[in-house]
């Protein structure tokens, strides 16, 4: 096996009920393994047995080798137990933490061996699987029921995470505390679906998983997993947690990315994107506020003369017709004339902003003489989805989407065309978007369908079936700017009849 020495290691022992197998699950630690690097932990689990006795008694027996033992005061649980020994991993500055089951079910001969890929620094984590060759976990005993069940559960969860593990039930795992320390498995169910829960969040956080065969054992030992209630947490949570990747609903124990604070272009379908850029003038100097990475103001040049994009993070620009002005939306007086554009672009600005009307009334009173036309996109809270959703109770926010959390105000058509009316604008077009499922579900047929399907909807039932909703506006002029353009108005008129 890879050289120990740049390495410390965890073996941590779960244990519940466990007096009568923990002294043999010690003496079967591999003799390469008991190095000054290497440490045990036993966790009893508040056993109605001597367990914790019993492992004090032989911690003394295993020459070489450190061995704590701690009991909780209160069951944990099996899910809750594993998180006390994570933490205890990571607080005590171990590398690597291998948990091992105290009723000898997983063998710790195989330790060295799935200890290789991350000590070779090739895995954030290590699974024993007894399922690579399927046939050897029932030659070990593994009940039918049970390998069947196995087989069924892992399917579905392979395809709700789109991954190919052979397994999903195996509790021989073996993680860098690295990689623990990045995924928040402290909100994980204390139940034995933590095991469940802790694969979705390594693989929302694109950590590497590796499996390696282990042998299947089945003693006289009792399961305390009731696998009705095990298959139902396990279906429940894998569709939580699809819901959560799909923005559908917020799950914050499976939030463990940055939030996303670039969008992708939406182009090709109807979509927010598409309709703004149809709606560009040709030749037109347009303001792109908020407009962030700059992709859409990438596609906007295409058809305008120049475009100025204005955000709190901007880059350097790759096309002459583009400029980029850092600019903070909340506090800052606008970097540009504003009036001297002929067209303005709040695309999915307006939701993010924590006084929307008050930012619309400045930007009527920066575009008072000329007026520029303003396109403005925004998601529509009284979606379908988002009502149903309400229904049944679910409204919290999420990574993206109507609901993501970095929204601060949300509008229905209602609501938003009463917010330019009152911040002094008329609006002259506004126009439901559908949802952009060729971006979820793939720009195939049944992206297209949807989309189409979405588009009838719309035009039935607007507020109902609308994604997103469209506004092309223009500014009414404020009573100073209406002042000066009168009393210059009269003059003319003035100098021409005096002229006469």
């Amino acid at each position: 096996m890879p050289d120990l020495s740049r390495h410390r290691i965890l073996i941590f022992i779960v244990a519940y009920n466990a007096e009568k197998t923990i002294a043999s699950v010690l003496s079967r630690i591999p003799a390469e393994l008991r190095v000054p690097q290497v440490e045990v932990l036993i966790i009893d689990d508040s056993s109605k047995d001597d367990t914790f006795g019993q492992g004090l008694k032989h911690a003394d027996d295993i020459p070489g080798l450190k061995i704590t033992v701690l009991r909780t005061p209160l069951n944990q649980g099996y899910g809750g137990n594993q998180k006390l020994g994570y933490r205890y991993a990571i607080d005590h500055g171990f590398d690597i933490v291998a948990l091992v089951h105290g009723d000898g079910q997983y063998a710790p001969e195989k330790l060295p061996a799935l200890l290789g890929p991350l000590l070779r620094g090739e895995a954030d984590a290590v699974f024993g699987s007894r399922m690579i060759k399927k046939e050897d976990a029932l030659a070990g005993g593994m009940p039918m029921y049970k390998w069947v069940g196995n087989q069924v559960l892992t399917a579905y969860q392979n395809r709700m995470l789109g991954t190919a593990l052979s397994e999903f039930h195996s509790g021989y795992r073996l993680y860098s505390t690295k990689a623990l320390a990045r995924v928040p498995f402290e909100r994980n169910s204390n139940d034995f679906h933590f095991d469940t829960d802790i694969i979705v969040q390594f693989v929302f956080a694109e950590l590497k998983i590796v499996e390696l065969p282990i042998p299947t054992f089945y003693g006289d030992e009792i399961c305390h997993v009731n696998g009705i209630k095990y298959a139902w947490d396990v279906f429940k949570t894998m569709l939580r947690a699809k819901f959560h990747e799909k923005n559908l609903l917020y799950d914050r124990k499976f939030d463990v990315g940055q939030v996303e604070l670039t969008y992708d272009l939406k182009l090709g379908f109807p979509s927010s994107h598409t309709m703004a850029l149809e709606a560009v003038r040709p030749g037109a100097a347009v303001l792109d506020i908020g407009c962030g990475q700059g992709y859409v103001a990438g596609e906007i040049a295409k058809k305008a003369s120049s475009v100025v994009g204005i955000d709190q993070h901007v880059r350097a620009p790759d096309d002459p017709k583009i400029s980029f002005l850092r600019f903070d939306l909340e506090n800052d007086a606008f970097p540009v004339e504003v009036e001297r554009f002929d067209q303005i672009f709040m695309l999915d600005v307006i939701e993010h902003l924590r006084d929307p009307e008050a930012f619309m009334e400045r930007l009527r009173a920066a575009a008072a003489h000329k007026r520029p036309e303003i396109i403005l996109t925004t998601a529509n809270i009284g979606f379908f989805v988002t009502r149903f959703s309400l229904l049944l109770g679910q409204f919290n926010y999420g990574r993206k989407g109507i609901l993501d959390r970095t929204h601060t105000r949300l509008f229905t058509f209602r609501t938003l065309t009463e917010l330019f009316k009152q911040s002094g604008f008329v609006v002259e077009e506004i126009r439901g978007i559908p949802a952009p499922f060729p971006k979820a579900v793939g720009d195939r047929v049944l992206g297209r369908l949807l989309i189409k399907l979405n588009l009838i909807g719309i035009a039935v039932l607007r507020g109902l079936f609308s994604y997103q909703i469209f506004v092309r506006a223009r500014a009414l002029p404020t009573v100073s700017a209406l002042l000066a353009e009168t009393e210059a108005s009269s003059a003319a008129l003035k100098r021409e009849r005096t002229a006469a």
